[in-house]
């Protein structure tokens, strides 16, 4: 269910269209942005790197280099234990390429999902020993390894931790305080004592940050430095960071990196998927990019991505860029079969009417429940935890809508739980199998949750005729870009369309090709990629099935539509023609 609002800020658009040099249109879409005055817009337009912060604002990381200055120059032996995620991968490929870079004697370790859980774990810890590592150093984990930063402190190994996840804390009657690990140095500006002001950063900007200030206790230039942001880029949208502040920046500009990337394998990778790289958007870093160095930490190991990052043959490069791929495919194939599953396991039970829903798969692959998980939140706009057998006990993940901090209300369940951790908006957990039902019926009886709150609300940016949708407005919106979470598209509407023809086009009959006429006679296509069947049962349920069979066969028909779309420009043998992008119907 959906609800449609327009958003209906008053300024002066066409003062601030005439100020700023841009069209109305723009000038009303960075208002309900929240920017009014010049320089914030013109801030916003021409974002670049010089606005973001000073990585010496981050707590201990003035001290973490030094430590590593003084490990470096004692050629001690260091160790990255990273995450299996793209955050995790990217951040390890960071660390250990610029620890390389100042003549570290360094390594890394990644956990296996399946074998090792999330984070640095004793058994890692212990295989640091036996090969007499002397200093570990965490990426995007390690917050919350307060056991076995002890453990390792007891065997005399020197630890820093860099992290970006929400700080574990207890209740107390004090208030909140936080449980932070023992390690020599924790670098996670989400403390409490942290002066740094742009906490919302991912695991891999903390990471580069921390080899800002490396890098320039060893002499090496900015320029050097800032290279580096193109991989920086991948995980800020891969681990969806709002798009906003030195966020905005950093992806901006390493998008511009990227186009002309040097790495093998980022390249093998772009080339396998016929990417182009003068139109490389968000998009591609958060759908093409991005799950395919997640697949392998989902189904094998995360090392095959890190190893594709830093392959320097471009011939290895490209066989290692086609396994990943594949590896990628068969994730899509098994994470349909899972939600197939999900839906049916809800529509067919009690769990409909729940406000949070707990689905449990057995057979489902551990490292697919939080993919479900987002597409059964996306479905039914709940919060949802997906939950698998795992080889000891129970594992899942969690996503969440904006309403509903996640990592708080498991807090409050954490009874039932064996190991949680996570951001408001997802989490990871494990449990045994006879706390499902508990942990289940507990968030649902302690929710604050309202029938309001689960109504997906779309937000209108502007009512705007087809007749504006031209070639010069696409290319004026590509100002606001890199859109993602905190920065997205904008949705324009128009009401009342006439469909004068309609094709189901595509290899799988994915795609709705519609020919609209609007109340001023203007045509256009408009391309439709959600749900085609239920579309159809939608319009027969409402016109019936014979004004349906006159719109496929393109005869006057009675239906019409209101649609919310994204304008785009279809270019085809040299030809560039106006059309839309449908994101939902009524």
């Amino acid at each position: 269910m959906e609800k449609w609002f327009l958003k209906n800020k008053k300024e002066d658009f066409t003062k601030i269209a005439q100020d700023n040099h841009i069209s109305e249109v723009l000038a009303r879409l960075l208002v309900n942005r929240g920017l009014t005055s010049q320089k914030e817009i013109q801030d916003f337009i021409h974002s670049n790197t010089d606005c973001m912060h000073d990585p010496h604002l981050l707590k201990d990381v003035d001290f973490a280099c030094e430590l590593l200055e003084e490990k470096i120059n004692q050629n001690a032996r260091i160790r990255i234990v990273g995450d299996y995620d793209v955050d995790g991968v990217v951040s390890t490929y960071l660390l250990y390429t610029a620890l390389q870079r100042v003549g570290a004697n360094v390594d890394y370790e990644i956990p296996e999902r399946m074998k090792d859980g999330y984070g640095i774990n004793i058994n890692i810890i212990k295989a640091a020993k036996e090969d007499q590592v002397d200093t570990i150093i965490t990426c995007d984990n390690g917050i919350a390894a307060v056991e076995q930063v002890r453990y390792a402190k007891e065997e005399n190994m020197t630890v820093i931790v860099t992290d970006h996840h929400d700080i574990p804390f207890v209740e107390t009657e004090n208030g909140r305080e936080e449980v932070l690990p023992h390690a020599d140095a924790v670098v996670n500006p989400k403390q409490q004592a942290c002066s740094y002001p742009f906490p919302n950063i991912c695991g891999a900007v903390v990471a580069y940050k921390l080899i800002e200030v490396l890098y320039e206790r060893f002499g090496i230039e900015k320029v050097e430095t800032k290279r580096l942001l193109a991989y920086a880029a991948i995980a800020t949208v891969c681990d969806v960071m709002d798009l906003v502040d030195e966020n905005r920046a950093i992806v901006k500009y390493g998008l511009e990196l990227l186009k002309n990337t040097e790495n093998q394998g980022l390249e093998a990778l772009m080339e396998l998927h016929q990417i182009n790289t003068f139109r490389l958007s968000a998009y591609h870093l958060g759908f093409i990019i991005g799950p395919c160095l997640n697949a392998s930490g989902r189904l094998e190991t995360a090392k095959i991505g890190l190893e594709l990052l830093l392959e320097k043959n471009r011939e290895e490069a490209r066989r290692k860029a086609v396994a990943i791929k594949e590896l990628n495919d068969k994730r899509k194939d098994m994470t349909a079969r899972g939600v197939e599953e999900a839906i049916e396991q809800i529509e067919t039970t009690s769990l409909i009417k729940d406000k949070v829903l707990v689905v449990y798969l057995p057979e489902c692959h551990e490292s697919l429940a939080g993919i479900i998980a987002g597409r059964i939140r996306e479905r039914y706009h709940k919060p949802a935890i997906v939950l698998t057998k795992a080889l000891e006990g129970v594992k899942g993940s969690a996503r969440s809508i904006e309403q509903y901090n996640m990592f708080e209300e498991l807090t409050t369940c954490k009874q039932y739980l064996d190991k949680f951790g996570g951001h408001p908006m997802a989490a990871g957990l494990s449990l045994k199998e006879e706390n499902i039902e508990p942990l289940r019926q507990a968030l649902n009886e302690t929710t604050q949750l309202t029938e309001e709150d689960l109504i997906n609300k779309v937000s209108i940016d502007v009512l705007l005729p087809l007749g504006y949708v031209k070639e010069d407005l696409v290319e004026e919106l590509e100002l606001l870009e890199p859109f993602g979470k905190g920065n997205e598209k904008p949705v324009f509407a128009e009401r009342n369309l006439v469909v004068k023809k309609a094709d189901i086009l595509g290899k799988n009959r994915n795609t709705l090709k519609l020919k609209v006429e609007n109340q001023y006679g203007k045509c256009m296509d408009a391309l439709y990629f959600n749900q085609i069947d239920h579309f159809n049962e939608y319009l027969s349920e409402k016109y019936g099935n014979n004004e349906v069979n006159k719109m496929y066969r393109g005869v006057p028909n009675s239906i019409r539509l209101s649609v919310v779309y994204y304008p785009n420009i279809n270019e085809y043998n040299g030809m560039k023609t106006p059309q839309i992008i449908i994101q939902g119907i009524q």
